[in-house]
């Protein structure tokens, strides 16, 4: 808060949103045009509505889009988008009579739903073309979860609108770090279910951290802003004016695996080479099946050797899915698949061979400070990776440096560090995976 301005001030500001007595008198909180002409007077005069809609960077046509209106109300931009042509859901957390009159009276096709936002994970709607979450975010107790999952619910793009603390000053402080007012009692609006007022860069900020990929201030009002928040990153360039990143491993941050699991906080972590002199974050687009996800990290680890690490896009189906890698001026890298809530399916696991990695000796490794184990093994599941895989030397476990693709056998080769503080002498090696172990196969150490 700016040194000039006392707290008396802003809390008399944040009263002053108060429009119950509007709302009371008209009765409508949307302006409506009937059928037959008749125009209902809302809190939200008709043109400002209209106006509003077609700021929204959509298509004016569309057919063949699936839209999910959140926090809908009377329901004039569900059927406004019912009327350009789309296949509309709406959604609020309680039932509107004003809604459910005017769908009678529009003889409307859009599906109303009576559903809280943290129930929409849950309700079997699918996903959807374009979210409108208009309103609503300062309503909740839990504004980063709900725009995660407003962004799990959306393939293209979602218009988030909110208040804000300062829609007509935020240029002034935009080196800032992004604040948000939190209101335990009735200071907004003195409403009892306004928790939160966020500046326009805290806006911003966390629709970004919710998973989407580009995120676009429209406009700013003094107490408002709007915002287009895209899933997909703008196309690659026609022409190319760098060399895209060379890929070289993609791994699950916190066990160096390929599984991921979509209901949990994981983060996807890319080495790759590039011979460029610096590379921030903003340079980087990754994809991840159908969705783009901003980097929060990047650093050069030697030479043209780099990593950079990206949250797990919010609404992945389950199954395999392909990362690409590009920078902002370049096409996409080789893809490389990670497996997203796969099972972990063993039946039985068979070995076909060990050797010493380096004197390529069948049954026997040569440890000094420490030795290098190649393993060929059937049985693995498809998603085997190096955390899921487990070698045992006897009681002692060794660290899987590298888990390979399988061949046309369906046989994997697994490479492991053997310790040097191992004894000598023949030891028991198994190996398990999803809860099933091979038998034991002997192996000298010399």
């Amino acid at each position: 808060m700016p040194p000039s301005i006392s707290p008396e001030s802003v809390r008399e500001a944040r009263l002053r949103q108060d429009h119950s007595e509007e709302l009371a008198e008209k009765g409508w909180y949307h302006s409506f045009e009937l059928p037959d002409g008749t125009l209902i007077e809302g809190v939200n005069p008709l043109p400002r509505l209209r106006e509003r809609f077609a700021h929204f960077p959509i298509p004016g046509g569309l057919s063949g889009k699936r839209l999910l209106d959140i926090g809908a109300w009377d329901g004039w931009f569900s059927f406004e988008a019912e009327r350009h042509g789309a296949q509309v859901t709406a959604v609020d957390c309680w039932e509107a009579p004003h809604f459910v009159e005017l769908h009678r009276k529009f003889s409307s096709k859009v599906d109303y739903r009576i559903l809280d936002i943290y129930e929409l994970p849950f309700a079997g709607l699918g996903q959807f073309d374009v979210v409108f979450f208009l309103g609503v975010l300062y309503h909740l107790r839990h504004p980063l979860l709900a725009l995660e999952i407003v962004c799990s619910l959306t393939t293209d793009i979602a218009i988030v609108e909110s208040f804000v603390t300062d829609g007509d000053t935020w240029r002034e402080h935009t080196a800032d770090i992004p604040t948000m007012e939190f209101y335990e009692g009735r200071e907004l609006a003195n409403q009892f279910d306004n928790w939160v007022g966020p500046s326009v860069a805290c806006l911003l900020a966390m629709c970004r951290a919710a998973g989407f990929a580009r995120v676009e201030l429209l406009r700013s009002e003094p107490y408002n802003g709007l915002v287009a928040c895209y899933r997909k990153w703008e196309p690659p360039p026609a022409a190319p004016t760098s060399a895209p990143p060379h890929s070289l491993a993609v791994a699950n941050n916190a066990d160096q695996g390929i599984n991921f699991a979509s209901r949990k906080e994981q983060y996807i972590t890319c080495w790759f080479r590039s011979p460029r002199a610096e590379i921030m974050n903003e340079d980087l687009r990754l994809e991840v099946g159908a969705f783009g996800v901003a980097c929060y990290w990047t650093g050069n680890l030697q030479d043209h050797l780099w990593a950079a690490n990206f949250p797990l896009p919010r609404g992945l189906a389950p199954g395999w899915h392909a990362v690409r890698l590009r920078f902002a001026d370049s096409d996409f890298s080789d893809a490389v698949r990670i497996a997203v809530d796969l099972p972990i399916n063993v039946s039985r696991i068979v070995w076909r061979g060990v050797r010493d990695s380096i004197t390529w000796q069948s049954d026997e490794v040569s440890v000094t400070a420490e030795g290098h184990m190649a393993c060929w093994v059937a049985g693995l599941p498809e998603n085997a990776d190096r955390h899921n895989v487990r070698i045992y030397l006897g009681d002692t476990r060794l660290s899987v440096q590298w888990l390979g693709t399988p061949d046309a056998e369906a046989v994997f080769q697994v490479n492991a560090l053997v310790p040097g503080t191992l004894p000598k002498g023949t030891h028991m090696l198994r190996i398990e995976c999803g809860g099933v172990s091979s038998d034991p196969h002997a192996v000298r150490l010399v």
